[in-house]
């Protein structure tokens, strides 16, 4: 029996992009919304959906502690600067703890670079709009590494909506900064789901056409 994977940020841009992603791959996924206004959409994919608050620990034990084992959870939760309380930090906590309790295998992260280390890859500009946040994503970082899960950390770049074009990297350089589409990401991230060379790496993600500054980019294999 094909145990789920359980992925946080379903209703919309990149974790929308990986719920296509391994939906196409027939894999069993359970995904928690907040709203049900993608629900139809998600279990049309034969997605099967949880809703609750990510910020809320008993919705989050509810979706994560049951008979239903859960081999690895997937979070792109995020919130924009204006959006009051944000799930970047509290909300993924409650899901790195919930899946501490039902031993998950593996935790993958979707954060954003100019968190931790990466900080010195952006503009004194993007640092000043996004601090806040890029504050908040670091926490959790800190919080999944400290878990003894065993975890991968994507950090995208600038983020576009366009398809994928095939030409997504990651890498382990912190100072690589550059724009990559949802698509492509996602593809990333499905990759790495079955990659152990993944396991416990921070990387950076971006589109080798698409870098902001003509650094060596030093690509990082999954296989």
């Amino acid at each position: 029996m094909t145990n789920y994977i359980f992925l946080a940020g379903a209703s919309r841009g990149v974790g929308r992009e990986i719920a296509k992603c391994l939906t196409a791959q027939k894999l069993k996924i359970k995904a928690l919304l907040r709203t049900d206004t993608v629900a139809a959409e998600l279990e049309a994919l034969g997605i099967q959906v949880v809703l609750g608050d990510a910020l809320n620990v008993e919705d989050v034990e509810r979706a994560i502690l049951t008979d239903e084992k859960i081999d690895t959870v997937i979070s792109t939760l995020g919130g924009l600067p204006s959006e009051g309380e944000r799930p970047d930090y509290l909300g993924n906590k409650n899901l790195i703890d919930a899946a501490v309790k039902a031993g998950v295998k593996k935790f993958i992260l979707i954060t954003s670079i100019g968190t931790g280390n990466s900080v010195d890859a952006l503009s004194p500009q993007a640092l000043a709009a996004l601090g806040p946040v890029l504050a908040e994503k670091d926490k959790a970082e800190q919080h999944l590494i400290g878990s003894g899960l065993t975890y991968t950390i994507i950090r995208p770049g600038g983020l576009k909506s366009e398809p994928a074009t095939g030409n997504g990297v990651l890498t382990e350089n912190p100072l690589i900064v550059g724009s990559i589409h949802r698509a492509d990401v996602a593809q990333l991230v499905v990759r790495a789901l079955n990659s152990e060379r993944a396991n416990n790496k921070i990387l950076s993600a971006v589109d080798r056409n698409q870098l902001f500054e003509q650094l060596e980019l030093a690509e990082f294999n999954l296989d």
